[in-house]
């Protein structure tokens, strides 16, 4: 089994440039805008965790530096002392650590510049190019700032002198106001048809305590203003942002103009991420997180680095999918089912197999000896079984088998245990269903079968085939182990927005399945927490690192299941023991005869799959 996390460092890239960025940038080398110097940054607010949406910036900001010899630097944002917190930093750390990157020395705070930015506010005041204003923001908004049709109208304040306003000024940071009392403007154009430009604050008043600075300062910096400085400090080259900043570029450029810095980074923005069936804006993961509605920033359902951690998502795979969605200039949606391809492909390759019974039955071997009990040797990873190895499964004379993997009355195009039928144990024998057991509603509690002594290894020596394999689990050397079945946060592509109703009435009642009875191989309940298998047939699953305990409470959750063609063939059957469901791999055959062997990109076939696909 493996740990996601180890040796997990991205691999330099040896593609060229594609995208639109990597093209300016290309370019500004060739010219020697920059002096040859590619500076780069993330720079997140401590608000909440990061999400799927940053890491493909975290991707972008790193990689450019990369790829180019230069350098990305992490900085926080933060210049808001009500919604920022501690922890928010040390987790983002943590999230572009285990994204693979190292910002090395240059760790910043917009807090850093606190000072710094506050000069430059007294500068810009000198210039004639800021003002207090007494206008609060509620008023200013509704009164003076106009619409996107009509020009905005002046500030009582704006011809305040320069002279007063920097009095008023030093007396906001001194504490003489309230919150909201004053703030400083920049004094623009109230008629620009950029609403960024007509005179957006600059400073306000909060008395809140800082993280970092504590009760130093009662004066804040706003984002627009903080940040374009924060990048000339630090000699920024590539200033790359999300579109949702397009109409702030004006201002980025025009703070860095007025104030005449020596050094002006250049904004470019791209397309974020956007992903079907789930939410991945602050605000609403924050409203999910303090109302309950999951169990924290690291619930595995969550579109968090911390939440996709939890449920076993390696960190290359989210590095893969950034780089297959690559970087454009326009807005789109990307499929979950995408993600999900890709985080297939990268566990197909790096995990080893093993078998789990998740809604056991149990079949008893009717002409097996009743304290028998035997090893078979299981490749770890049937494509390349040099690779992983193998491991012992012990079998005895009762097993557990998933209860979808039997019908008394058998659908059609249903291949797997039935009465009458003979299947393969995975890596053992070759057994005929002779009877059931039922309870007295008329329900099969028990499955009756034979075994033919000559088939070990799944085998018969006179050739017959069957068109079916199932995994199992001994009744006698199984642990019983609770498995957190993970959906899609969302049961709709999309969360509707606040005027079309409470988005969260989207969210998926069934996102969340926990099965408490489970029986998986013993090797599994020894499982260190934080390790990743596919159980057989099933999907891809990952040891909990918080609540799994090794041979005392195994918890795993999953992380991906695999792709399910029986449920596409015929509704699950309700009765007779057992439905449709099971097997997640019958498809599988069809793409097996396209390459010719037994295996499968997605982890079918030879990967672990190879009796399941011939089940369904």
């Amino acid at each position: 089994m493996t740990d996601p996390d180890a040796s997990d460092a991205p691999a330099e890239s040896t593609a060229e440039s594609t995208d639109f960025i990597r093209e300016i940038v290309a370019a500004d080398n060739r010219s020697g805008k920059w002096g040859g110097n590619v500076v780069t940054r993330f720079p997140p607010e401590p608000n909440g965790f990061l999400h799927i949406g940053h890491a493909k910036s975290i991707c972008l900001n790193f990689g450019v530096a990369a790829e180019n010899g230069g350098r990305c630097h992490l900085r926080f944002d933060d210049t808001n002392p009500t919604t920022e917190d501690v922890r928010f930093v040390e987790s983002i750390e943590g999230d572009v650590r285990w994204l693979g990157f190292d910002w090395s020395e240059h760790l910043f705070h917009a807090s850093d510049y606190f000072e710094r930015l506050h000069d430059f506010a007294v500068d810009l005041i000198r210039r004639g190019k800021a003002y207090v204003c007494d206008v609060s923001e509620t008023e200013f908004s509704e009164r003076y700032r106009g619409t996107i049709k009509s020009p905005g109208e002046p500030s009582p304040f704006r011809e305040r002198s320069v002279e007063e306003s920097l009095d008023l000024f030093a007396r906001m940071r001194a504490g003489e106001f309230g919150d909201g009392d004053r703030c400083l403007r920049a004094k623009i154009d109230m008629a620009s048809p950029n609403m960024k430009l007509r005179d957006p604050p600059i400073y306000r008043i909060r008395r809140a305590t800082h993280y970092r600075t504590g009760d130093a300062w009662v004066i804040y910096p706003l984002y627009d203003f903080a940040h374009c400085l924060s990048d000339a400090v630090e000699g920024i080259t590539h200033s790359l942002c999300t579109l949702e900043f397009e109409n702030n570029r004006e201002l980025y450029d025009w703070i860095l103009d007025a104030l005449e810095v020596s050094h002006h980074p250049q904004q470019i923005e791209f397309a974020r991420l956007g992903l079907t069936h789930t939410v991945m804006s602050k605000r609403k993961l924050k409203a999910l997180v303090e109302e309950n509605l999951v169990s924290g920033w690291d619930d595995p359902r969550m579109p968090t680095l911390a939440g996709l951690r939890r449920r076993g998502v390696p960190a290359s795979a989210i590095r893969a999918f950034c780089e297959r969605i690559g970087i454009a200039k326009t807005e789109s949606t990307i499929e979950q089912k995408l993600f999900d391809h890709v985080l297939r492909d990268t566990l197909n390759t790096t995990v080893p197999r093993a078998m789990a019974v998740l809604r056991p039955i149990k079949i008893v071997i009717e002409n097996y000896p009743e304290d028998g009990e035997e090893e078979f040797d299981a490749v770890n990873f049937p494509d390349d079984p040099p690779k992983m190895g193998s491991r012992k499964v012990p079998f005895c004379r009762e097993l557990w088998i998933e209860r979808d993997d039997f019908m008394e009355e058998p659908a059609k195009k249903f291949f797997r245990l039935a009465p009458g039928r003979e299947v393969r144990l995975r890596w053992a024998y070759l057994v005929t269903c002779t009877g059931v057991v039922k309870d007295q509603d008329g329900n099969v509690t028990e499955v009756r079968c034979s075994y033919d002594p000559e088939t070990r290894g799944g085998n018969a020596p006179d050739g017959r085939r069957v068109k079916g394999t199932i995994h199992w689990v001994s009744a006698r050397h199984g642990a019983r182990a609770e498995v957190r079945l993970y959906g899609s946060l969302l049961a709709t592509e999309k969360a509707r927005g606040e005027d079309d109703g409470d988005w969260k009435e989207d969210l998926d009642p069934k996102s969340l399945e926990v099965i408490l009875d489970a029986v998986i191989e013993p090797r599994l309940a020894a499982a260190e927490p934080g390790e990743n298998v596919q159980f057989e047939r099933t999907g891809y699953f990952y040891s909990d690192p918080i609540d799994h305990r090794p041979g005392d409470r195994p918890v795993w959750n999953r992380t991906v299941p695999l792709r399910d063609s029986w449920a596409k063939i015929a509704p699950q059957k309700a009765g007779g023991g057992g439905g449709g469901g099971g097997g997640k791999k019958g498809g599988e055959r069809k793409r097996r005869r396209r390459r010719g062997k037994d295996g499968g990109k997605d982890g079918g076939g030879g990967s672990g799959d190879a009796g399941a696909t011939a089940a369904s």
